[in-house]
């Protein structure tokens, strides 16, 4: 459900609020995307925490990004609201929280809401949204944040962006040009969502049986290189293997992924990014629910949902590997139902499962 607004002009300034993760944001560019397309002359803003803003780089819809801290110091908030006290036509916010809501509140006289659609909760945000949209759980995200158009009585574009790099620049050696590879990011942010090393070390050993070249991507923080590396050390041909964690940017990143020949990755906001470039992705899930948080499939312009439920299912360049057991997916944060529990579908998930796909997605890019 949701309440539509009839614009009495275009709006001049257009502020997005989406401050949460890589994954939200990746799915909130197609709705940007519908924003630029209805109202071209339109400047429009975007405010995203300072460590998700660099997915935004390079974005022909987007004039301004504006970062802010995920957890922001008092002395943060002066600047923020005086850059956005009436600033703007139009606000939106397409993910639910307080302290989004009250930017938007600030921002922008006319207020396009995510509201929760149980009676009783967040009943404020109604009477302080013009136009609202409620929470859709049964949905896919990109579909779920494409309701804010049919508030806005604009069409939807299903087109997710992925972020170009303003100066080109590969991350790569010299004699990496040139070659054929495949990038895998291996180590996700919590535990729940983490396949086995034993896995991976196999599927990098067939990949470097086909042929290819292996690049390891991943975040700055210690383990997470140090996980590379536990894999790696198992690994013949180290001078066909690049550890990059923690060193492009998420648009040369983008850049790199676009040029591989295939990508294999578990449920982060990586994965999300990779599927927008265009390239075979192998998703590796567990626990998450595929039909509200798959990896966007490009090119993807269904009205249904691009995923159901259970099982391990292909759509377009999106292969997407589910876990085994009767609960699966279950939806909840690992077995013990915290981001650091270990899931069992992922732990017993085994690598012959996942060759078969690497075979289909190789011969998809051209290279089988």
């Amino acid at each position: 459900m949701h309440k539509s607004i009839h614009l009495k002009k275009s709006p001049g300034r257009i502020l997005v609020i989406s401050m949460r993760y890589l994954g939200d944001l990746m799915a909130t560019t197609p709705l940007i995307h519908c924003l630029r397309a209805a109202y071209p002359d339109a400047d429009i803003d975007v405010l995203a925490y300072s460590h998700t803003a660099p997915l935004l780089e390079g974005n022909p819809d987007i004039d301004r990004v504006i970062p802010t801290p995920m957890k922001p110091a008092p002395r943060d908030y002066w600047p923020l609201w005086k850059s956005l006290f009436r600033k703007y036509d139009l606000a939106l916010v397409p993910q639910s929280g307080n302290r989004r809501n009250f930017y938007a509140i600030l921002a922008a006289p006319v207020r396009v809401l995510m509201v929760n659609k149980k009676p009783g909760k967040g009943w404020w945000k109604r009477i302080f949204g013009q136009g609202w949209t409620e929470y859709d759980a049964d949905n896919h995200t990109v579909h779920e944040l494409l309701n804010f158009t049919k508030v806005l009585g604009i069409p939807a574009l299903q087109t997710l962006i992925p972020p170009r790099p303003t100066v080109s620049k590969l991350a790569l050696p010299p004699e990496w040009e040139g070659r054929s590879y495949a990038v895998l990011h291996i180590h996700p942010q919590w535990r729940y969502k983490q396949w086995t090393l034993e896995g991976w070390i196999e599927i990098a050993r067939h990949l470097q049986g086909l042929g290819l070249d292996l690049l390891f991507t991943g975040g700055p923080g210690t383990e997470e290189h140090d996980y590379i590396e536990a894999v790696r050390m198992h690994l013949p041909e180290p001078g066909k293997i690049l550890n990059l964690a923690g060193r492009p940017s998420l648009a040369a990143l983008a850049e790199l992924i676009s040029r591989a020949k295939l990508f294999i990755g578990v449920d982060t906001g990586i994965t999300h990014l990779a599927a927008a470039t265009g390239t075979p992705v192998i998703a590796l899930y567990g626990p998450t629910l595929p039909e509200k948080w798959g990896p966007w499939p490009a090119n993807y312009t269904d009205a249904a949902n691009p995923y159901r439920r259970v099982g391990s299912q292909q759509v377009s360049n999106i292969y997407l590997i589910q876990g085994e057991g009767d609960c699966v997916p279950c939806g909840h944060e690992g077995c013990d139902r915290h981001r650091q529990s270990r899931s069992e579908c992922l732990d017993t998930l085994p690598a012959e499962k996942v060759k078969p796909s690497i075979q289909k997605a190789l011969a998809q890019s051209g290279y089988l």
